[in-house]
């Protein structure tokens, strides 16, 4: 039935289609989990266990062994991307109240959906596109991002911008099974093989889990407001992110352009934020929704920035390809004498 290859086709398909599966069964039937009870209630409800062992995977897919140039490249991209969301955190703190906009048009925004859609990058799809579009350092720099992924930076971004206090126990926890992870697989590479299949294999059964939490309502509320708040992260993130790659990263701006969206991982984040502090617990169903659409937005919308910006000014500009040639003339000539 090509189920599968469907479902690629929609950008981050396999977290928003079981995202949507889950928003359709609590809408239409909201007591499902309890009244099956056992391990289908688990499947349901069991966003924090599953997450759980996907940041333990996430943890063991990444390697120590990355060259300097490839930490440069993604230290800055992620500290920019990380202190943007903070800057635009603190800046809508002064704005929007604790427990959310709640009527009006931005009916639903929230500064933990700000944070939240701004912190995370969707690392698959920025390394496919510097395999197309940059350089192989450039492509390598996806082994910091998965750093972004779930609630811990957002967690600390809250923290440093003053907007919430959460104990070291908690901070420590919500890294550990990462910190775990990291360490099993620098330590055997056979183990990160083994684990980092596990990174794809758990994204739609957290997904489903999590559209457990929202319904139809929520989703048609916040609909028009997450395309709006998509272009703001491709916006906003993506001006800081090419400054800072031409500027501290010595690149030409197009791994910039490809960081500026969202993962979908973001999408984790409130209710597991919501789960810790209770006072986000009545703005998480609408961040979630928000984030969901921003993962659509920005995923449609960002390769088709990066391939205008690698034609203009990457490895596709007439510049770029001109050095090129004149490089392999230059070293034809030098073979030849």
């Amino acid at each position: 039935m090509n189920i599968k290859s469907r479902i690629d086709r929609i950008p981050g398909g396999m977290m928003i289609v079981p995202l949507f599966l889950g928003a359709c069964l609590n809408t239409l039937a909201p007591g499902t989990g309890k009244f099956f009870g056992s391990f289908t209630n688990g499947l349901i409800t069991g966003t924090l266990p599953i997450l759980s062992v996907w940041f333990f995977c996430i943890g063991a897919s990444i390697s120590l062994k990355a060259t300097p140039l490839v930490l440069r490249k993604s230290g800055v991209l992620v500290s920019v991307k990380i202190l943007t969301a903070a800057a635009a955190g603190i800046i809508a703190s002064w704005f929007i109240p604790t427990e959310g906009i709640t009527s009006g048009f931005f009916s639903g925004l929230s500064v933990l959906a700000i944070i939240a859609v701004m912190n995370d990058t969707n690392g698959g799809m920025y390394m496919a596109l510097m395999q197309q579009y940059g350089t192989k350092e450039e492509a390598g720099a996806f082994c910091l991002m998965c750093l972004e992924s779930g609630p811990f930076m957002t967690m600390v971004t809250l923290g440093v911008a003053g907007l919430a206090a959460f104990p070291w126990q908690t901070m420590v926890g919500a890294l550990l099974p990462f910190l775990i992870g990291f360490a099993l697989g620098n330590l055997d590479k056979d183990l990160r093989a083994f684990f980092t299949q596990g990174v794809s294999v758990m994204v739609p059964f957290f997904a489903f889990a999590l559209g457990n939490n929202l319904n139809f309502t929520t989703i048609l509320n916040t609909g028009l407001l997450g395309i709006v708040l998509g272009l703001t992260v491709i916006a906003v993130t993506g001006t800081m992110l090419v400054l800072a790659d031409i500027l501290l990263a010595k690149g030409n701006g197009t791994a910039g352009i490809g960081a500026a969206s969202t993962a979908g991982a973001a999408v984790t984040v409130p209710p597991i934020i919501a789960s810790i502090e209770p006072t986000f617990a009545p703005v998480a169903p609408a961040a979630t929704a928000l984030i969901a659409t921003s993962v659509v937005v920005t995923a449609l919308l960002t390769p088709i920035l990066t391939a205008w910006w690698a034609r203009r000014f990457g490895v596709l500009s007439p510049r770029y390809l001109a050095a090129e040639a004149a490089k392999v003339a230059a070293l034809e000539i030098a073979a030849a004498e």
